[in-house]
């Protein structure tokens, strides 16, 4: 996590009692189970305000990161060394993982949604890997998914009370690696205690008129009901939960949608005989039924993939070259030195950065999707994230199984979700169409340069690719003033 974001979690994970509390704990019988409740306590150099735009900001980083773990998880899923006999289970997989990771993104929408109606500023960012906080769950590890990555999923998702033998050698296994694991669900009791309560978040800072500039179900619900988001395919298991995208307008409803999210993370008690559909569930249920090394599910993809080539030179570029050997050793990541792949792999992290950039400056503008016929400029966004959604999945279809070398190993690249540099918009609407049209230009000199290079490989792809930008550029010019 950022540094600066990093230095100030120490005050997160600490809880302080009220006075009252402490004396009936000091009077309670040995042997007497005491319900403690618990407040926050507010850390050095903050307002309550400014520390629930704290926690959402937290919050939303450990959205985004769990989404794009999951994704890379179920990305690394299949492959021809799958048993014939077992590709519908890994497929099953698959889809329940994508399915959990489209959730995911629901709940970033609906952190953002809360943080607009109390004034703070939006947070779509997150660090480049490897990280680890006081409050995010596990270390931040592109990987595929493993008994032992399961295991952490499980742990992070699980809810309080989840004790039993089987519990046990779960957490066993997620601590395994010497990490600091944390459950998700300590921070959305959190900003639910904060924000609920007037004492701490005043009246007057939930701001009803920022509804028009909140995300909602009906532009983002898009055949999400049930289980119909990342399913391509019947598999066994048909009830799920609905994507959450709340619009929030009051104290009441931005506390019941936290709740919500993190109820569909971690089942808030835990009842083997209950049915329901929780991220924690449908994970425990994977876990089950994953193999101990009979065969092997999931594709030679790289923990943690990079791109760090010269395409012009075709040779490794490392930021620590001027560092010490020791340091350029340690450096975290597998670089994709395959020239054609890492070209892909640059395209891939364009494309991550537009849906970003998308989402963002949709943001910023209020209103309907379409006026008659036409998009809105709200609209044109929604619909240009939706397609940036679609490219995301087919790039990392094509990476896991392009080579991650020239050594002829067998080994596969991956989609590296590389941050760029800045999500930052520009101050004006003009400039942040500039930077549409800038990421468009971009794109089309990559496709182009990929369709030199093997004029065999995904052309329809790359073709329709090429297509769709050239009529959103048009779209973005005609935005941008000619003076």
């Amino acid at each position: 996590m950022r540094s600066r974001m990093s230095r100030r979690l120490g005050s997160v994970l600490r809880f302080g009692q009220a006075p009252e509390v402490r004396t009936l704990a000091a009077k309670a019988v040995k042997g007497t189970k005491l319900l403690v409740r618990t407040e926050p306590e507010l850390p050095p150099g903050y307002s309550w305000h400014d520390y629930a735009v704290l926690l959402l900001h937290i919050a939303a980083e450990v959205e985004h990161a769990l989404m794009v773990q999951y994704l890379y998880a179920a990305y690394s899923l299949g492959g021809p060394q799958v048993p014939p006999k077992h590709r519908d289970r890994v497929r099953h997989w698959q889809e329940v993982v994508l399915g959990i990771a489209k959730e995911e993104m629901g709940h970033l929408i609906t952190v953002q949604n809360v943080l607009r109606l109390i004034g703070g500023p939006l947070n779509l960012d997150r660090e480049d890997y490897p990280w680890g906080s006081e409050f995010y769950p596990f270390e931040f590890t592109l990987e595929p998914l493993t008994k032992d990555s399961l295991a952490r999923y499980i742990f992070a998702e699980a809810p309080a009370g989840w004790d039993d033998e089987e519990a046990r050698e779960i957490k066993k296994r997620a601590g395994a690696s010497g990490q600091t694991l944390h459950r998700v669900g300590v921070l959305y009791d959190r900003m639910q205690k904060i924000l609920a309560n007037p004492e701490y978040v005043k009246d007057a800072d939930f701001q009803a008129a920022t509804t028009t500039f909140q995300a909602s179900w009906d532009e983002w619900g898009r055949g999400y009901m049930r289980g119909a988001r990342g399913q391509s395919t019947t598999t066994r298991r048909q009830k799920t939960p609905d994507v959450i995208v709340r619009p929030v307008s009051t104290r009441d409803e931005a506390v019941e949608a936290l709740a919500a999210v993190g109820k569909q993370g971690e089942a808030r008690f835990f009842d083997p005989d209950v049915d329901e559909e929780s991220h924690f569930r449908r994970f425990l249920d994977i876990y089950r039924d994953y193999p101990e090394g009979e065969w092997v599910p999931t594709r030679p993809v790289p923990i943690n993939p990079k791109t760090e080539l010269d395409l012009d030179a075709n040779r490794v570029v490392s930021p620590l070259k001027a560092t010490s050997r020791a340091a350029a050793a340690a450096a975290p990541g597998v670089t994709i030195t395959h020239p054609e792949t890492a070209r892909w792999a640059y395209l891939f992290n364009l494309r991550y950065r537009m849906l970003l950039v998308n989402l963002s400056h949709a943001y910023e503008l209020a209103g309907a999707l379409g006026q008659g016929d036409a998009l809105t400029a709200r609209g044109l966004l929604i619909n240009r994230t939706f397609g940036e959604m679609y490219n995301v999945r087919s790039l990392s279809n094509i990476l896991v199984e392009l080579p991650l070398d020239t050594s002829g190993s067998g080994k596969v690249a991956g989609p590296p979700f590389e941050m760029p540099y800045s999500l930052d918009l520009p101050a004006t609407e003009a400039d942040r169409w500039r930077l549409h049209r800038d990421l468009l230009e971009s794109s089309q000199h990559l496709t182009a340069e990929l369709r030199r290079e093997n004029p065999q490989r995904h052309t329809d792809y790359l073709r329709a690719l090429e297509d769709l930008d050239a009529e959103a550029l048009a779209s973005v010019r005609k935005m941008i003033p000619k003076s």
